[in-house]
């Protein structure tokens, strides 16, 4: 495909640990494809996840909604085509504020659902901040293909929260943590989930294939992957809303 036909990818992080993962493995799935040092174009925006935090304990979602407008309103004026929002989390304010903003978003949940049903699984577990272990952003997509969800008892879900935000998500990686992960993926397992969603951006830098006793979905390294096929891709663009011909 000609470099000049394709999409530019805008990435709007929001944690800039998840943030750099999705843009160097978008800069790697490029370098794949097209060869080395070559990759889509990418404009990226980093607005500080620390002037949300207060928003997202209070449920602002607001306010929440008005960072993340402004990182998309960001890669859309630096040119970018579409973005993705390497933040699973930030998907239930993207969901509220999607009408309203410039370009169209590929969802991180349609990415990781697309992986599942390639792979024929019914039961999934998903790890992430209690946001996304109790919220909708997941349950949603996987009941359009009557897959069911697990999720771990409200003790675990407090401290894998509180590691995601107080560890990994400032480039924090102790082994206890790896530890406590690897047990809730045992759980899940046990409670019958045949893989589990890596729902948290940065979960993927300390849990993998050869780590896990469940097959993992990448969420981070899934969507950037998408994005570059996309934007590679003739699939025509939609003036707004989320894009689902990925």
């Amino acid at each position: 495909m000609n470099f000049e036909n394709m999409k530019t990818i805008g990435i709007c992080a929001h944690s800039y640990e998840g943030g750099s993962l999705c843009f160097l493995t978008a800069c790697r799935r490029g370098a794949d494809v097209l060869g080395p040092h070559m990759h889509p174009n990418i404009v990226l925006s980093a607005i500080p996840m620390g002037l949300s935090m207060a928003a997202w304990e209070s449920d602002d979602y607001a306010e929440i909604g008005r960072h993340l407008a402004q990182g998309i309103d960001q890669v859309a004026k630096g040119g970018a085509d579409f973005f993705v929002c390497p933040d699973n989390t930030g998907h239930i304010v993207l969901e509220k504020i999607m009408d309203d903003v410039a370009i169209p978003g590929l969802h991180i949940a349609d990415v990781v659902c697309h992986e599942i049903v390639a792979n024929g699984w019914s039961k999934i577990g998903l790890l992430g901040t209690n946001w996304t272990m109790t919220g909708t952003v997941y349950p949603n997509v996987l009941a359009q293909k009557a897959l069911s969800c697990v999720v771990p008892d409200e003790t675990t879900r407090a401290q894998i929260d509180k590691a995601i935000f107080q560890e990994l998500c400032q480039g924090i990686f102790k082994q206890e943590t790896i530890t406590l992960f690897q047990r809730a993926i045992e759980d899940l397992k046990a409670n019958g989930a045949q893989c589990v969603i890596l729902g948290c951006t940065e979960i993927p830098l300390i849990i993998h294939a050869k780590n896990s006793t469940l097959p993992v979905l990448d969420s981070t390294r899934l969507l950037a992957t998408h994005a570059v096929n996309y934007a590679m891709s003739d699939s025509p663009l939609p003036k707004k809303g989320w894009i689902r011909n990925f």
